[in-house]
């Protein structure tokens, strides 16, 4: 499964067709402990760059953009009862929402694991 990322730092992992979204390590550290996620709805439909959901933390809160375009199929309403989820498992359990993508070729325009990475150590 092919994992990309943004320079606003969400993930994204594609399996047929449909893109599983989130923060990445680096924000979840970046935030704090998290305290509340505003899920996005079910069926909501989102393009490339726009807002798809808000986290806040202890320090701060934050947009986060939709890394591909397309439908909201699915959230993880186990952040509405555990925002911490996102601090213990960024990329993994803590995942914000899945999407049916409608344009796969956007995938090209965001960065593979090495380029962010990269990016990481130029911001430090």
């Amino acid at each position: 499964m092919e994992t990309y990322f943004t320079k606003e730092h969400e993930w994204v992992k594609v399996k047929e067709g449909v893109a599983a979204v989130g923060i990445t390590e680096y924000a979840a550290h970046q935030l704090g402990d998290v305290t509340f996620v505003e899920l996005p709805q079910v069926g909501k439909q989102v393009k490339q760059s726009e807002v798809l959901a808000a986290i806040e933390s202890v320090k701060a809160a934050s947009d986060i953009y939709a890394p591909v375009s397309g439908r909201v199929t699915r959230v993880n309403d186990a952040l509405d009862d555990r925002p911490e989820i996102v601090n213990e498992a960024a990329e993994e359990a803590g995942w914000i929402a899945w999407i049916e993508m409608g344009d796969p070729s956007e995938l090209t325009g965001l960065l593979t694991r090495e380029q962010y990475d990269e990016y990481l150590k130029g911001l430090e």
